[in-house]
């Protein structure tokens, strides 16, 4: 789960990270109250999950009210790369003297964190020279100690008056990403102000979904995502969707698989209409969610269902799909692919059931072009 900046910036607020006051408007005169409140300058940010907004317009600079509903009243409802702006964050401004970047990650090579700082911040980090850019992998059992961060500094080569509240943000960093369960923990940029103090200016957090059993306080954080209202019904059914512009519904177990069925429905001249993983061990009622999900989609002309049985048995899938069709009044055709354990068996229970409505293929390629034939192309 990717959290906007706003919630970003409480998250690091909970672990001791400084962060410029502020508060999130929905409204133009909340957006006004907020700046009278905190005081001016103020900086108006769009909340979207993107970058680039400053270049978009979707960051300003506001000396007074007017021109608070000014910028916010052009902010609000802008369309920043496909992203519609339905909130600002409104903050203090904050002299800059010197900019940096800092985050934590998972490297799944090594298994362990990276740490990755560096004194050229503001900017993409793809941008930065890799020379400019000081790793660190951090054993998880190990942790993060006060000398290892100090060193990790001095490569850096932040500035002297910056060291002392770089190590204790990095540090409070680290606890933010190992604690809260975060799969990224990023500040860019970090800045260094004039009085010498240090504090996060921007927040990137994505929380690892796995760990949710275990942090009942992200239920704050759900639904408060303007979405597609396909991804909407399908997270309410805690299935793995995103919405796409095109005709072929998709189902898949697996992301990998889910992904590579995208790819080839591309390939063979159609265009997806979605992504939904079901994941592994799909029974009838997960089946019934997914199909009922892609059949409310009116752009759907058909669906494709690719099943590469492992854990999941394809007599279970295939024992789903004839529910599903029995509980919902399908729209579209079904063009299904069944492969791997138990696929004999899975097979014989949908020959009985093979009509203009549902099409088997013996494999991933003919499967995707019968489901494109059908649906027309693009």
């Amino acid at each position: 789960m990717d959290l906007f900046e706003y919630q970003g910036k409480q998250y690091f607020a909970h672990y001791g990270i400084p962060v410029s006051p502020g508060d999130v408007a929905d409204t133009v005169d909340e957006a006004v109250a907020i700046a009278e409140r905190i005081g001016y300058p103020v900086v108006i940010k769009a909340q979207v999950q993107v970058g680039g907004r400053g270049k978009a317009g979707g960051i300003k600079l506001a000396n007074n009210a007017e021109e608070v509903r000014e910028h916010a009243g052009n902010i609000l409802g802008m369309d920043i790369k496909g992203h519609t702006v339905y909130r600002v964050w409104v903050e203090k401004a904050s002299d800059i003297k010197e900019e940096y970047y800092a985050s934590f990650t998972l490297d799944r090579g090594k298994k362990e964190h990276l740490g990755m700082l560096s004194a050229e911040g503001g900017v993409e980090i793809e941008s930065v020279p890799e020379d400019k850019i000081a790793k660190i992998w951090i054993d998880p059992v190990e942790g993060l100690t006060e000398e290892v961060t100090r060193a990790w500094v001095a490569e850096a080569g932040l500035d002297e008056e910056a060291v002392e509240g770089a190590v204790d943000i990095l540090q409070k960093l680290y606890t933010c990403y190992v604690e809260g369960d975060a799969s990224l923990a990023e500040i860019n940029p970090l800045i260094l102000r004039p009085d010498g103090s240090v504090h996060a200016l921007d927040a990137k957090v994505s929380l690892d979904d796995a760990a949710a059993y275990r942090h009942e306080e992200w239920k704050d954080f759900v639904g408060l995502e303007p979405r597609d209202e396909r991804e909407r019904e399908a997270a309410e059914k805690g299935l793995q969707y995103v919405g796409l512009d095109g005709s072929v519904g998709i189902i898949a177990n697996g992301a990998g698989l889910a992904m590579s069925t995208v790819d080839i429905v591309n390939q063979v001249g159609g265009a997806p209409a979605n992504f939904l993983d079901i994941g592994g061990g799909a029974n009838a009622d997960r089946m019934v969610d997914a199909l009922t999900t892609i059949n409310n989609d009116p752009n759907v002309k058909v669906i494709f269902i690719n099943i590469f049985g492992g854990i999941t048995r394809c007599d279970d899938v295939a024992n789903g799909i004839v529910t599903a069709m029995q509980r919902v009044n399908l729209d579209a055709p079904l063009v299904v692919r069944l492969d791997g354990t138990n696929a004999k068996e899975g097979h014989a229970i949908l020959d009985a059931h093979q009509s203009d409505k549902l099409i088997k293929q013996p494999d991933m390629l003919s499967a995707a072009k019968k489901a494109v034939e059908i649906a027309g192309g693009n």
